[in-house]
């Protein structure tokens, strides 16, 4: 039985245009974009095309701003090391958020072991930072400041163009992780005043294994591969030609359809959100209600826990989530949703919603009714339910 899908944070299908324009990369005779002969140098001039459609998605200035990597937490990790190993013995201090995804903290982690100093800021209720508490957070030390622009657990938009303007005036870096933005919400690097942003292709309906970087011109920054000039010197390394065209095309796409794509996934989650409360009570939204991705709602479920509810929605055909693919397997509660408050017990019981391009409302309504039933079943279960109704 083929599910439907409610997860498309973790992943989206390709594009019927990107899987041709790669399959056609695939029979194609191409070269390396390196090789210095005219097959190389068509190569080279198709891997240029694909540049410059992903620099038009994001606004980027010059298309060699674009870094190609093999994804988002590529890209992440080179921004973070990449800025530390540039401006040794300027400073060892960087500041970051609570809510931040693992490739942020684990990179973070790396450089506490080198002694770099991290001050985490914590978020309010509804899980945005306060810009004024980053600016009280920048010393003399600071290099680098990096908070995601979305969150991928809850959907949640933090207000970039304010912090990024912070860090102008004080001169230090500013990166932001844009993986679960890019695509789906229009993002301008010049307006959000960020010097380096991750990005990934699956996200806007292009191939997995392959993203990008974006580094403002003049920001400097050490490549955490060697090797070959590839990527500017950025990134040695025979680029993934196939996978960057596919990309290219689902940037042109993305940059084509944003309005109505918007538009289809924001009805989707506002009739989700408005019909819940006839199927279901007792739960919490974790995704703000102005400042989110149009697509993403974050709910947890009282006196349940939502592993169970996860695995009964794929026997009924629904693939939903309970927290980020990159955390599947811990037991322990998120760390976003304990940084917006939650208890553990709320926390265990969240089901991530992300709605695509394919779904439709007659999906919700049914996920709805399959919903409501299960969390009548395993409520008469719950010894935590019966506590409170007994």
């Amino acid at each position: 039985m083929k599910l439907i899908n409610f997860d498309h944070i973790s992943a989206n299908p390709l594009l019927p245009e990107v899987k041709q324009v790669m399959i056609d990369a695939i029979n194609g005779d191409y070269h390396n974009p390196s090789s210095q002969h005219s097959d190389g140098d068509a190569a080279a001039a198709l891997l240029d095309a694909a540049r410059e459609a992903t620099a038009g998605l994001i606004h980027a200035e010059n298309p060699k701003e674009i870094v190609f990597t093999s994804g988002g937490t590529e890209s992440i990790n080179h921004a973070i090391k990449g800025v530390a190993m540039a401006t040794q013995g300027k400073g060892n201090h960087i500041v970051t958020s609570n809510i931040e995804h693992n490739a942020v903290i684990r990179s973070l982690k790396r450089l506490k072991s080198f002694k770099y100093d991290v001050t985490s800021l914590s978020v309010d209720s509804s899980g945005r930072i306060n810009p004024e508490d980053v600016e009280k957070a920048i010393t003399d030390k600071t290099i680098l400041v990096s908070i995601m622009h979305s969150n991928n657990e809850t959907g949640t938009i933090q207000p970039i163009a304010d912090i990024g303007r912070i860090a102008r005036e004080k001169k230090v870096l500013f990166h932001t992780d844009a993986v679960d933005s890019v695509g789906v919400v229009p993002i301008d690097v010049r307006e959000l005043n960020v010097d380096l942003l991750s990005f990934a292709s699956n996200t806007f309906y292009g191939p997995t294994g392959v993203g990008g970087l974006y580094v403002r011109r003049g920001t400097r920054i050490f490549p955490l591969l060697e090797g070959g000039v590839q990527e500017n010197n950025k990134r040695a390394g025979t680029e993934n030609l196939t996978g960057i065209i596919g990309m290219g095309k689902a940037a042109e796409l993305a940059a084509r359809d944003m309005d109505a794509r918007y538009r289809h996934l924001l009805d989707l989650k506002r009739y989700f959100l408005a019909e819940l409360p006839n199927y279901i009570d007792e739960y919490i939204i974790n995704t703000h209600p102005e400042h989110s991705l149009p697509h993403v709602a974050s709910v947890s479920i009282q006196y349940i826990e939502g592993e169970s509810v996860m695995l009964m929605l794929d026997d009924a055909g629904f693939a939903v989530s309970t927290r980020s693919a990159c955390a599947t397997g811990s037991l322990r509660a998120s760390h976003v949703l304990l940084s917006l408050g939650l208890s553990h017990a709320d926390a265990q019981g969240t089901l991530v919603l992300a709605f695509g391009l394919e779904n439709t409302t007659d999906e919700v309504s049914r996920f709805l009714a399959e919903l409501k039933n299960i969390v009548g079943t395993l409520r008469n279960m719950s010894p935590l339910y019966k506590n409170t109704t007994g």
